[in-house]
């Protein structure tokens, strides 16, 4: 596999910097092989009809890391059996990426690149197909909503009892979620807020720019107890290694919390020895809409401490600064087990913060909301 991971990369730099233009003619074309396909995207493709494309591309950059591969893809093909996707979508899909990346690619494109993609595409549906036929939950659930609480204009805290099925995830995991009632077809994904529980209850944190639409907005302004949403099968890995004898740094920024909030809950079930670390930073005071329930589970654990900062509030009493520049002077991290949550910028700067402190890198684990 090392010599197709080379191609496939060096390949990718002739269409990296137009993706705009392999994603229209990826779809383009693969609507046009299979008119059926259609219906099983949204109406409007911008910004979430790339989410398949996005999948496959992801794990033609993972090829060379058999195991990450191997666990990658299994998960992505048990997620995308929400979309009713089988082995001849995929086998019409392979076609169209092709297609699409000799068009995008131009005269840079030459046989072995072509082979490489033919043979990773392969290995990446082989894959997919056999997590999902191992899979014995449904391709998704269907969940009530119980409770919605907003706070301040952009950000809502709200729970789902999952519906026939127990629901099985571990603290630290994210799902996709769909509003059918206002998108249908259209999915996204959250982490969720809360360690696992017999009453099939989840809880997410959501945050929607000013204006913004899609999935967020929904939940966040449109959606009410009674309402019922879609959760796809559990994903991720930023989950506790009950093996490890290490203290926990746990860094949180705005919604980023989500998880964090999780393993922490976790935690409280069985955790004696291990100090745990939780650094929440947001800009604005009003931000920090979980501070309260984190400081009584502090009055609670004497294990845990939590330390808010905020990066645009000069009078806020506690810390002030991004919450990298604050973990950083709280340091040294490096023999902790790392967790890292929340927007692109912000985990970016944590990782180099930690990679600063020397913390080794398989004792970080991260969640990112954005490209990182």
């Amino acid at each position: 596999m090392d010599n197709v991971a080379r191609l496939l990369k060096e390949s990718w730099t002739l269409v990296e910097e137009d993706r705009d233009r392999l994603s229209g003619h990826f779809y383009a074309r693969l609507f046009l092989l299979d008119p059926a396909l259609r219906p099983l995207f949204p109406a409007a493709m911008t910004g979430q009809g790339d989410r398949i494309l996005d999948a496959i591309v992801t794990a033609t950059q993972v090829v060379d890391d058999p195991e990450s591969f191997d666990e990658y893809l299994r998960s992505l093909g048990r997620d995308h059996r929400k979309y009713h996707v089988d082995s001849a979508h995929y086998e019409t899909m392979g076609v169209a990426l092709l297609d699409a990346l000799r068009s995008t690619a131009g005269d840079g494109w030459n046989l072995e690149y072509d082979q490489a993609w033919r043979d990773a595409y392969a290995a990446i549906v082989e894959k997919m197909l056999s997590g999902a036929a191992a899979d014995e939950n449904p391709p998704y659930w269907h969940a009530e909503v119980l409770t919605h609480e907003r706070h301040g204009t952009d950000t809502a805290v709200l729970t789902v009892r999952a519906l026939q099925h127990p629901l099985p995830w571990r603290a630290g995991q994210y799902v996709s979620v769909e509003v059918p009632r206002h998108l249908p077809r259209v999915w996204r994904t959250y982490s969720v807020a809360n360690a696992p529980n017999d009453d099939n209850v989840l809880e997410f944190h959501v945050r929607t720019p000013s204006g913004a639409g899609w999935v967020s907005g929904a939940l966040v302004r449109r959606t009410r107890p009674g309402d019922l949403l879609r959760v796809a099968a559990p994903m991720g890995s930023m989950t506790l290694d009950r093996s490890s004898e290490r203290d926990i740094l746990c860094v949180a920024g705005g919604v980023g919390l989500a998880p964090v909030k999780a393993l922490v809950e976790e935690l409280t079930g069985w955790n004696r020895t291990r100090w745990v670390h939780v650094f929440y930073g947001a800009r604005h005071v009003d931000d920090l809409y979980a501070l309260d329930g984190l400081r009584e589970l502090v009055s609670t654990h004497p294990w845990l401490s939590v330390t808010p900062a905020c990066s645009a509030e000069p009078d806020f009493d506690g810390e002030r600064g991004d919450i990298s520049e604050v973990v950083a002077r709280y340091g040294p991290w490096t023999a902790h087990d790392c967790y890292v949550s929340g927007s692109a910028r912000m985990v970016r700067a944590t990782l180099r913060a930690l990679a600063g402190d020397d913390v080794p890198p398989p004792n970080i684990r991260y969640d990112t909301f954005g490209e990182l």
